[in-house]
């Protein structure tokens, strides 16, 4: 079959990506430079745009993530069959012939298939200063930021297996580590035991506060009005899907909470992919990247496939 005239208008594309950061950009870059139909379809409001530096990625290691978000735009953009569309995407209707994405600009988009690049939105706990400090001191991924605080005094606040998981990755950073259950902690006997062997303190009491100056943590205020003073805070917050259109088309979520999908980024959807961290633990820009150029290659493939 020849390939010719696939896009006879602005509206009607191959490939819907729903989200323009890393991931959705990586998938862009995979398809446009085979050739495909593309919208990139993108609210300019990425999860980490609060972060100073971005880590653990090669090439890129130390660069800002503005800096690399902008750069990847730029090389997208050289492939013309990729466009752009400022907004975002607030619905998704099964077609005959695919699926229809409106926009909140109430534009109307087509496409043969979807990637759904679309990220988590992050819960903020209701402790003054936490969401002013997050993604700069208050982090979540050693990967991504814990050499930056090596050696220094860190807390961590979570509870359970999730705080029990973190100390044992943070401690291998820095031996200065308190944990901050904010209330009761939910650890058993055995994990008590591990982290006092550690010298890893256990502090239950209620956080009110945390002390900053543009982000920058000072001091963790308690309920009591105690207060420690930390350099950097490792937080396990809870997390909910950024757009809820997967779900409307059905696409299941795990217990987790990510869109589950499969080795090659399929959804339970058929011809609805989802790529990055809204279908995986792993929180990073390198991973966003390769998830993404995965998922591209996946539905160039498809579409190939249909075409010969």
């Amino acid at each position: 079959m020849i390939k010719y005239n696939r896009m006879a208008d602005n509206k009607n594309f191959e490939v819907i990506i729903v989200g323009g950061s890393y991931a959705g950009l990586s998938a862009a870059m995979a398809l446009g430079r085979s050739l495909r139909h593309v919208l990139i379809i993108d609210s300019g409001l990425p999860c980490n745009r609060q972060t100073p530096h971005s880590h653990n990625f090669l090439t890129q290691d130390g660069k800002t993530p503005k800096e690399i978000s902008t750069l990847a735009k730029k090389q997208v953009e050289k492939y013309k069959t990729v466009k752009f569309h400022n907004g975002r995407a607030t619905g998704g209707l099964k077609s005959a012939d695919g699926f229809e994405i409106t926009t909140d600009t109430e534009d109307k988009f087509t496409a043969k298939k979807l990637i759904f690049a679309t990220g988590l939105k992050d819960l903020m706990p209701d402790i003054k200063g936490f969401a002013a400090c997050w993604g700069i001191s208050i982090i979540h991924c050693p990967y991504c930021h814990g050499f930056e605080y090596r050696n220094q005094n860190t807390g961590i606040i979570a509870n359970g297996a999730k705080a029990f998981h973190l100390a044992s990755l943070v401690y291998n950073l820095t031996k200065n580590v308190t944990i901050l259950t904010n209330g009761k902690a939910d650890l058993d006997v055995e994990q008590i035991t591990r982290l006092n062997e550690h010298s890893i303190k256990i502090i239950e009491t209620n956080i009110a506060e945390v002390e900053h100056t543009n982000g920058q943590l000072k001091n963790v205020i308690f309920d009591d009005g105690s207060k420690l003073n930390f350099n950097a805070i490792y937080a396990a917050i809870p997390f909910r899907q950024h757009s809820d259109i997967p779900l409307s088309l059905g696409c299941e979520i795990t217990e987790q909470g990510y869109i589950r999908v499969d080795d090659l980024q399929k959804t339970t959807v058929e011809n609805v992919f989802a790529c990055g961290d809204n279908s995986g633990m792993m929180r990073s820009v390198a991973n966003a990247v390769y998830s993404g150029n995965l998922t591209g290659a996946m539905v160039n493939s498809l579409l190939s496939a249909a075409e010969f």
